[in-house]
């Protein structure tokens, strides 16, 4: 008495909408990494950015992994350059 046609819904259902959303997280992320490395690359001296943390600042100096922040009033603070989220102004 059970239909064949619905209980093959059921189990594209059961099976593959894991599957489909298991592959769209994976391209998401892939997006994010992507957009996270062009701005490693883009970073200059003068930049003004925002941290992971939320600090805002201006790039003062720059090297392979530390990037120093002038945040106001003289006070600057280094930060892995890792920690460094977007350019200030940005909306993500």
């Amino acid at each position: 008495m059970s239909s064949g046609s619905g209980s093959g819904l059921a189990y594209f259902l059961i099976l593959g909408l894991p599957f489909l959303l298991l592959l769209w997280m994976f391209f998401t992320q892939r997006k994010r990494g992507q957009q996270v490395q062009a701005l490693q690359g883009s970073l200059a001296v003068g930049d003004e950015v925002v941290t992971t943390s939320g600090l805002y600042g201006t790039i003062t100096a720059l090297d392979e992994k530390v990037a120093t922040l002038d945040v106001g009033n003289g006070t600057v603070l280094r930060f892995d350059r890792r920690a460094i989220g977007m350019r200030a102004g940005e909306v993500s």
